[in-house]
């Protein structure tokens, strides 16, 4: 693959530590496959940027693979990455820019949470799921997919098990809140509450969640509490990455969102949010592809 940079797009965090483990997850894949050339970049919040990333990536190789670092389909996976790339071509002609879908709900990420889960009851005195209840902690958005991509993965870990109360809440933009679900749970009698947060890694918001839950252990002493952590370090994560580079490298169905989403981007344009579909698209170039 000597001539084709792997691009992977990160959120970005104001918390420097949440970037570092986004680089040391590069570092980590770099040693897994070490006849790729993987690179990072950052859509806020730390450099390199989206845009700096693509134009570096651009000018290095014939071909960039775009792999979103990102859990749900929003403003950034829908808009800013594709408009970023589209500016990427219109500097780096000649260049195949091909964009994977981001990781979403599936199989492997609801076994992530599948395992979480099971290590968060064997932390709890009393291991029942009947009256423990579990909620699935995300950053929540004003997107509504994104959000249901959330919810069908909260109903997937709920017939997944034996729990019989799998609830969604959000630390922002969008309802309910953590406190509010713990309220509830409380007051239909779960005597025990796992907390799944539904990150890849840690930032402000991470931390947030800790001091949540330390605050409502405090607020309900009669409930005991267990939460787990961010997993963007899990093996699973390597692997869908993987399958996406494969994917793109084969061609095959399904494998690169089409026209860079584009009809995603042609809903916000007729929803006001002022984005021109008036552009073009490169050729795809194909290119032998050394064995990893």
């Amino acid at each position: 693959m000597n001539d084709t940079t792997i691009l992977i797009v990160g959120h970005g965090s104001r918390e420097e530590s949440g970037n570092a483990e986004i680089r040391d997850f590069l570092s980590q894949w770099r040693a897994l496959r070490p006849g790729w050339r993987i690179e990072a970049c950052f859509i806020e919040f730390a450099p390199p940027s989206l845009h700096d990333g693509l134009l570096a990536a651009g000018r290095n190789s014939r071909r960039v693979l775009v792999l979103p670092l990102i859990l749900n389909a929003a403003g950034h996976v829908k808009m800013e990455i594709p408009e970023a790339i589209e500016h990427a071509r219109a500097h780096c002609p000649g260049v195949s820019f091909q964009y994977a879908p981001h990781l979403t709900a599936c199989e492997p990420v609801l076994e992530i949470l599948r395992r979480r889960l099971r290590g968060a009851m064997h932390q709890l005195d009393m291991p029942d799921p009947t009256t423990t209840g579990v909620i699935l902690l995300g950053r929540g958005s004003s997107d509504r997919g994104a959000n249901g991509d959330m919810a069908r993965m909260a109903r997937w870990l709920q017939e997944a098990g034996e729990h019989e109360l799998v609830e969604l809440a959000f630390t922002g933009i969008t309802w309910p809140r953590l406190e509010r679900v713990v309220q509830r749970q409380s007051l239909i009698g779960m005597r025990q509450i796992v907390v799944l947060p539904y990150y890849l890694f840690t930032g402000t918001l991470m931390q947030r969640i800790h001091r949540q839950v330390a605050h409502l252990r405090s607020q309900y002493p009669q409930i005991r509490f267990a939460c787990s952590t961010h997993f963007g370090f899990e093996p699973e994560i390597f692997a869908l990455l993987e399958t996406r580079v494969d994917d793109l490298i084969a061609g095959r169905e399904g494998s690169a969102l089409p026209c860079d989403g584009c009809s995603y981007r042609e809903l916000a344009h007729d929803m006001g949010h002022g984005h021109s579909h008036e552009h073009t698209h490169a050729a795809v170039i194909p290119l032998q592809v050394e064995p990893a």
